[in-house]
Parts: C-alpha cells; structure tokens; sequence
C-alpha cells in the first residue's frame, strides 16, 4: 500500500505489517482513504478527530446553507392606486430581505381579452422596484393569470449580514444617545391631577337635592305685629 503520514509526508509503498507497526508506534489509526487506487492508499490518522471534524464541517457548512424562498403578490389589472402601493411596499420588503417575489396578476370576465393592462402593470412595478430586484423571468401568460418573478439585486446572506449589523450599530448607539427622561402628556396630566384641588363630589342621581333656604328680607323682618 502507499502510505501517507499524520501531517501528509509522502511515506511510500510499505508493507501492511511495517504500516500496522508505524501506527501502533504512533498511536494513531492506519485508514484506507483511496481504496480504489492501485496500490491502495492508507493515510495515519486519528480517526476519532477525523470524525468530530467532519461533523463540524457538516454542521458548518449546514447552518450558512440558505434557503431560496419564493413570495408570492397577487394583483388585479384595474387595481386601486392606494392597494398598488400598499402592494407595492410588501415586494420591496421582500426584495430587501433578500427573497425572489413571483407577481400574479389575476384576470376576471371581460380582463381576460385585456392582457395588456396586465402587462403594463407588471413593467411598472418593475421599474418601480428596479433598485432592488430585477426582472428574472418575463412576464407570460398561464391561464386566465400573467406571472412574472422579480429576483433580489442583495443575496439573502448579504441582507441577514447587513440586517444584523444594523442591529449591532443601533445597540452600540443606544447608550451614547440615552438622554434624561422627557416627561410626557401621561407624566404632566398625572402631575396637574397632583397639584389641583380636590372637586366637589356630585350628588348621586337619586338623591334629592334640598331647595334653597332664602334669607329673610329686611321688609320682613321690619313688620311688627299691628295691635
């Protein structure tokens, strides 16, 4: 067999007994890694090692794996300026987290001898969002709807790079920017409820309010008796 060293040293073609021997002198694990080479290759390793950084590599290479994901907007020719922008928002949204957005647009009753208007929106929306995506599949007609797929301009890695990197700059920031407490509406109501004099509890609804008691005049109180 041709053996290599722990560290990758070319160590020759040996015989299996004088390569189980350097193995054992080494305390290492003799591993057939090229069983299919003529003649075989063997390599001196610790096995155990190899094995845990394997798994590590694996898990590595697993959790910076990114998913590609596929949002969908559906929209209607004669839509409402107000829904198109409402509409339009969520695709920038999705294009700067990185995600591929496919457009539909859904065609009803006499739309459907109109596909122009479908058209028209979907370059639109296009160029409305050209800074961040572009058109990777064109528009084309499936059935009584027109799809189109926008891809990111951003790689989905790139936008959760960036994203956690703002969110590490605003932690930084916070504490710099922490000024003394403002006092707000809440805070000035509670203090002026505070400080005002106590009001007067109103009678109960039920309760019958005494009439007024009227002071005497000076004409009554002059009268005398006539003898």
């Amino acid at each position: 067999m041709r053996l290599v060293g722990p560290n990758g040293e070319q160590v020759g073609i040996v015989a299996i007994g004088d390569a189980l021997r350097l193995a054992q002198e080494a305390d290492l694990d003799l591993v057939e890694v090229a069983p299919m080479a003529r003649p075989p290759v063997c390599k001196l390793m610790d096995y155990g090692k190899f094995k845990y950084e394997s798994a590590q590599k694996a898990r590595e290479a697993r959790k910076n794996q990114v998913n590609t994901v596929i949002k969908e907007m559906k929209l209607r020719p004669k839509i409402d300026p107000h829904d198109y922008a409402t509409k339009k928002g969520h695709v920038v949204r999705f294009l700067k987290q990185g995600d591929k957005v496919k457009i539909t647009i859904m065609f009803r009753g006499r739309e459907q001898s109109r596909p122009e208007l479908g058209f028209r929106l979907l370059q639109r929306l296009a160029e409305d969002v050209q800074e961040l995506g572009f058109v990777e599949s064109a528009p084309k007609q499936d059935g009584r709807n027109m799809i189109m797929v926008l891809g990111p301009t951003k790689k989905k890695a790139d936008a959760r790079a960036e994203k956690a990197a703002d969110r590490a700059r605003r932690a930084e920031t916070a504490p710099e920017g922490e000024t003394e407490p403002e006092v707000t509406q809440a805070t000035q109501a509670t203090e002026s409820e505070a400080t005002a004099p106590a009001a007067e509890p109103a009678p109960a609804p039920d309760a019958e309010v005494p009439a007024p008691t009227e002071a005497p005049t000076a004409a009554a109180s002059s009268e005398q008796p006539v003898a």
